[in-house]
């Protein structure tokens, strides 16, 4: 077992890669009460075309099947595992992003008991004809609801507006039409693709013995047969450049126009501590430009452009990264005007040290007020791992930033192509 110590932020990770590939972290937290563990996958929404485990070819799966996924493997031959978790005082859930599912509980009590059973519920699919038929209710039902959420629908109506291809433009949960052809078959498909140990990481935070820990998880996994591990091959469509579409609007029943301004980034794949830092980086170009003490911000809130809806998003992984910033508008066309105003002026006149100094300064005593979250760290730890790259490098990445890397983030995406407005605007009377 390896003991990593990382000064900057006095924590102790102790890790270890398994015979089976799966990958174990471990952070003992003495002063916590709560213990919080995530068994993540490196699998999401937009992995519907792939080569499957011992075969040759690439298959595309339905729309949605991940989420579809997630939501099966709680349903055992025995019963609903949330039960079983309920029973040893656990709170349990799970969640599907664009590139990963994860699996989680978090308890006071019976830690080790919960933890194997997380172990266990996530390695032993159990899929029937008649489940997975009930299940597309049950979900079907979940899409429509968010296909009334105002802030779900100016969300994924900008990534849609972005991207001309790639799957991360269709609903995580996929539709009502798309999820109709999901089968048993299939879901065994996508399971044994992408549920081998080899592709999962398992992170645990909180009061436990790191060493009396892992003995456990290694007798748990030893337990079990797993074939042997194999590369995935995934495939994505070519994606051009520029945005689908300049920009839509949609008559939606909401009191206040919604507005959304995306800018389509495209950087090719970042591993390690470079993604870490290109993060940040974008995270400090938009809080100088945007966030609530920047002049931008204040200037607009003052004008009744914006209000406190108001904010911003950067999202990056290993085949798409894109910013989004906006929210309620009473002009929404104007709000969009200013917000691209804003990026192109900052694009030319550039930022100032000090102010970044000052941003650099508050990200970095947010971060560390975040760890202060067992859940925080434990899902931003997981992220970062299927990213070959580490959560406590954050201080170290955002104290190398210069003026100059932010600088050209802002420059290149200061390009009428890769940026899009998808506004909800209140429907007529």
């Amino acid at each position: 077992m390896n003991e990593t110590r990382f000064e900057n932020v006095e924590e102790t990770v102790y890790s270890e890669t398994l015979e089976n590939g799966l990958r174990v972290f471990l952070l003992p937290k003495k002063d916590y009460n709560k213990t919080y563990a995530v068994f993540t996958t490196n699998y999401g929404s937009v992995d519907n075309t792939f080569v499957p485990i011992g075969e040759d070819g690439l298959t595309s799966v339905p729309d949605g099947i991940a989420h579809f996924l997630e939501h099966k493997m709680f349903e055992k031959e025995d019963g609903d595992v949330f039960f079983k978790f309920g029973e040893k005082g656990a709170f349990t859930n799970a969640f599907t992003s664009f590139t990963r599912t994860a699996y989680l509980f978090s308890s006071t009590s019976y830690v080790m008991e919960n933890l194997k059973t997380l172990l266990d519920f996530v390695q032993q699919p159990y899929f029937t004809e008649e489940t997975v038929e009930k299940e597309k209710g049950i979900i079907g039902q979940e899409i429509r609801m968010y296909d009334d959420d105002a802030d779900f629908r100016v969300y994924f109506g900008a990534i849609e507006n972005m991207y001309q291809n790639h799957p991360v433009k269709i609903d995580i949960a996929g539709t009502v039409e798309s999820i109709a052809d999901i089968d048993k078959d299939l879901l065994y498909l996508c399971y044994n693709t992408f549920y081998h140990p080899s592709n999962m990481v398992l992170f645990v935070v909180g009061q436990l013995d790191p060493h009396e820990m892992m003995e456990e998880i290694r007798e748990n996994q030893a337990a079990k047969h797993f074939e042997k591990e194999a590369e995935i091959k995934r495939s994505f469509p070519d994606e051009p450049r520029e945005v689908a579409h300049k920009k839509k609007k949609l008559a939606f029943p909401v009191q206040i126009a919604k507005n959304l301004v995306g800018m389509k980034e495209d950087i090719g794949l970042l591993r390690g501590f470079e993604a870490v830092k290109h993060e940040m980086i974008a995270d400090l170009a938009l809080e100088l430009l945007f966030g609530t003490t920047s002049e931008n911000y204040l200037k607009l809130y003052n004008e009744g452009i914006i209000d406190d809806s108001f904010g911003y998003d950067y999202t990056l992984s290993d085949s798409f990264s894109f910013v989004l910033i906006g929210g309620d508008a009473t002009n929404p066309d104007e709000q969009a005007k200013r917000i691209e105003e804003a990026w192109f002026e900052a694009s030319e006149k550039g930022i100032s040290k000090e102010n970044l100094e000052l941003v650099k300064r508050k990200k970095t005593g947010q971060f560390l007020r975040a760890l202060n979250s067992p859940e925080f760290i434990a899902n931003q730890f997981s992220q970062y791992i299927l990213e070959e790259a580490s959560l406590f490098d954050l201080p170290k990445a955002i104290e190398s930033i210069t003026v100059q890397e932010v600088e050209a983030f802002i420059q290149s995406l200061a390009n009428e192509e890769r940026i899009t407005t998808f506004q909800l605007i209140p429907e007529e009377n």
